[in-house]
């Protein structure tokens, strides 16, 4: 769950680890360590038909719903970090 500053054009104040509730550094509008952004748009097909979904997890909550996948994410070296 991201908060940004009133009446700043997407100025971040706040992160929260949807899953564990823990407040993730942000200092001066920028996010300090890792979190995995999640989007879903529910298209024609599904139970959520015209629903669109935001979450944020930090790492450790990633680490543990990934390692409960029945085929693990696909992993290579990142050349550049951002």
């Amino acid at each position: 769950m991201r908060k940004y500053v009133d009446g700043q054009d997407k100025v971040l104040m706040k992160v929260v680890c949807n899953k564990c509730g823990r407040s993730l550094k942000v200092e001066n509008g920028y996010l300090r360590e890792f979190c995995f952004a999640g989007d879903a748009v529910f298209g024609y097909f599904s139970r959520r038909d015209g629903v669109a979904q935001h979450f944020d997890l930090c790492e450790d909550c990633y680490e543990e719903w990934t390692a409960r996948f029945a085929v693990p994410p696909e992993e290579s070296e990142a050349l550049e970090l951002l």
